[in-house]
């Protein structure tokens, strides 16, 4: 080759722009209490493309152990060491909640997958980089006392995490069984190890209320469930979305039966009419992951990272054309192309983000469902 042209085809080649992986962390909890959450979440992350708008992106997946200070730990390095442009995760509402102050300090946006509403809100400097995934405990807590009300319950006995999950949704169940006119005459807590919630569940009992609400998720969902039922309470018992899978199911086999609760529509994506504007992403979403994972293996927390991969998806395109990944003004851009979020079907519901609703979830985004049989069944 001429030297004089390869000097001049170096030069040209000079001028293209540089070209940067888009770095994306991952905190979930793969081992611990919290496992039947992180493994389905890390599992549905493994469906996303290698590919947004012509930009190749690389995961980097961190294990939390369901520990608020692993995840902490887990934030500092995505953002100190491996300079990510945004963190997914985490799957528990301590450790989503211990991570605030890491993630301000590292300006880099994040979508995390725990439940609380106190994850998002209220807005401040903090949680001004801060989205999630779940509906805030208000909406499905709303749904949970309408249905309560329809069957004349007037008495509810509470059992809950004893942690920021039991917390919020102490408060927004209070709230809402207030308006309808129903009073929570007992709450009482466990925390996540816990091996026996008798005392609790009897004292519960004692109070003779006409339904029990449960406020736990995963697989330690199932001990006050199974407790209630060994102690002979007859009486409807609700729960979270948090029980949405199948490990919830196996452990908490015929006790679980008659289970009530709130939960996004993907769950029921079968059962869903036509119109619901999910149900065409929800059924997307689990043909993919049964053709990996097995049929009937989805879980309410897979779609949780699914639906945060989709917002963000959605937002590079419009953050790339601002800044290059790797740099402050990528993932500030990014924070603000994912705030921007208007009318993006999810597999739960319709993401419509605002500066103060870092969550953007109206009513579609849960139905109600039951227990039977193993399965669940809408309720109509």
């Amino acid at each position: 080759m001429n030297n004089r042209f390869a000097l001049a085809l170096c030069l040209a080649f000079a001028w293209l722009p540089a070209r940067a992986d888009i770095n994306i962390g991952v905190i979930l909890s793969l081992t611990g209490p919290a496992a039947s959450l992180g493994i389905p979440e890390k599992n549905a992350l493994t469906l996303i493309p290698k590919q947004v708008g012509g930009e190749k992106v690389n995961l980097i997946v961190l294990d939390d152990a369901s520990d608020p200070t692993t995840a902490v730990q887990n934030a500092k390095k995505l953002i100190g060491v491996n300079n990510v442009d945004l963190i997914l995760g985490t799957s528990t509402t301590g450790a989503a909640l211990a991570m605030v102050d890491t993630i301000f300090e590292g300006k880099t946006p994040v979508i995390s997958l725990a439940a609380s509403s106190r994850i998002t809100g209220p807005m401040d400097e903090k949680r001004h980089w801060i989205f999630k995934t779940i509906p805030n405990e208000s909406q499905p807590a709303e749904r949970t006392v309408d249905h309560m009300r329809s069957q004349g319950i007037k008495k509810v006995g509470f059992i809950g995490f004893a942690d920021a999950y039991g917390d919020s949704w102490a408060e927004s169940m209070k709230t809402a069984a207030s308006t309808a006119g129903i009073e929570i005459i007992s709450v009482e807590r466990f925390v996540r190890t816990d091996t026996s919630v008798a005392s609790q569940v009897l004292k519960l009992i004692s109070m003779k209320p006409d339904a029990v609400f449960i406020a736990a998720s995963g697989t330690p969902a199932a001990l006050p469930q199974l407790s209630l039922v060994e102690r002979g309470f007859r009486g409807p018992v609700y729960q979270t979305y948090g029980i949405a899978n199948n490990d919830f199911l196996r452990v908490s086999g015929k006790s679980a039966e008659g289970a009530i609760f709130a939960v996004a529509p993907v769950v029921v994506a079968e059962q869903l009419p036509d119109a619901n504007p999910s149900k065409k992403v929800a059924f997307d979403l689990i043909r993919r992951y049964e053709e990996a994972f097995g049929a009937g293996s989805l879980s309410i927390f897979a779609s949780n990272a699914w639906d945060a991969w989709l917002l963000t998806a959605n937002a590079i395109p419009t953050a790339i054309k601002t800044a290059k990944p790797g740099t402050p003004e990528f993932r500030k851009a990014l924070r603000d192309a994912i705030e921007g979020t208007k009318a993006l079907v999810s597999s739960q519901g319709i993401f419509n983000m605002t500066p103060t609703d870092h969550v953007g979830y109206d009513l579609r985004a849960s139905v109600m469902v039951q227990i039977k049989n193993s399965k669940w069944l809408l309720i109509k």
